[in-house]
């Protein structure tokens, strides 16, 4: 496991937490906000893991 799987994972996490509260308090932009930062954490977990089997 390197850096960008566990700093994705992290942010992967984060945003679907954002994602979570702002759909619970409609709150349409940090809903999308959550949704980029879970998608950017997908990417980067998906980087890390290509790096990983190189």
């Amino acid at each position: 496991m390197n850096k960008d799987q566990v700093k994705g994972g992290f942010n992967e996490a984060k945003g679907k937490t954002k994602e979570e509260i702002g759909d619970a308090t409609n709150n349409r932009k940090l809903e999308a906000k959550g949704k980029l930062e879970k998608t950017g954490g997908k990417v980067q977990k998906g980087f890390g893991d290509a790096k990983d089997e190189a």
